[in-house]
């Protein structure tokens, strides 16, 4: 089953369960994304990526330059574990980590919730890579992929028992818009994937082929 078809499962589980009214609220928010310029304002292939560093689930800092000195990074934003689509694409390219190492490169997601919750996230879905902390989104914000959530959609997340505040540690309402990078071990953006529907992600066999053109 192809990554897709697992998110339009997701999608439709949604679907049944939510309040009509707040589908609406969340189509109309997302239609509004849709128009913004943010993904043609993000990095793009040929850009070269900012340092940066950030702590992982256990705290411990990771340097960009000390990721690159191994070789390309496959880096990947998410919102949060507390979103289902990000969980269930994290998992997806985690599946081809084997896959990925082979190649010669390293599988890395950042999000801006707490290493305590990264910590979920990684135990949860990828055990064995990095999950870093990117608090306030700074690193996410020189990608040029964050935008504030929609003051509509804060009570409907709160009624699904998302607590934004409390995973990402500020009342920013920050997010960063999903997203995928190949970065080459030179720090520079040789492909990416950006989709404002944050239903839509990459297909992990499309990342994999992306290794085998380096």
């Amino acid at each position: 089953m192809s990554l897709q078809l697992e998110l339009d499962a997701v999608a439709e589980q949604i679907k049944q369960k939510a309040p009509p009214a707040a589908l609406a609220s969340i189509e109309k928010a997302n239609d509004e994304l849709a128009k913004s310029p943010l993904a043609n304002l993000a990095l793009k292939i040929g850009d070269s990526i900012p340092a940066f560093e950030l702590p992982d689930a256990s705290g411990k800092l990771i340097k960009s330059a000390d990721l690159l000195k191994q070789g390309p990074i496959l880096l990947t934003f998410y919102r949060g574990e507390w979103c289902p689509f990000c969980n269930v694409a994290l998992k997806g390219l985690y599946d081809y980590l084997p896959a990925i190492k082979a190649k010669g490169a390293n599988l890395i997601a950042i999000s801006p919730q707490t290493p305590d919750y990264s910590a979920i996230s990684q135990n949860n879905h990828a055990p064995k890579i990095p999950v870093l902390s990117d608090l306030g989104n700074k690193v996410a914000r020189e990608f040029g992929l964050v935008f504030t959530l929609s003051e509509s959609l804060r009570p409907i997340y709160s009624s699904f028992g998302i607590d934004l505040t409390a995973h990402n540690g500020d009342s920013s309402f920050e997010l960063p818009v999903p997203a995928t990078y190949l970065i080459s071990s030179n720090g520079i953006v040789l492909e990416r994937f950006i989709d404002v529907d944050y239903r839509k992600r990459i297909e992990p066999k499309t990342a994999l082929s992306w290794l085998e053109k380096i």
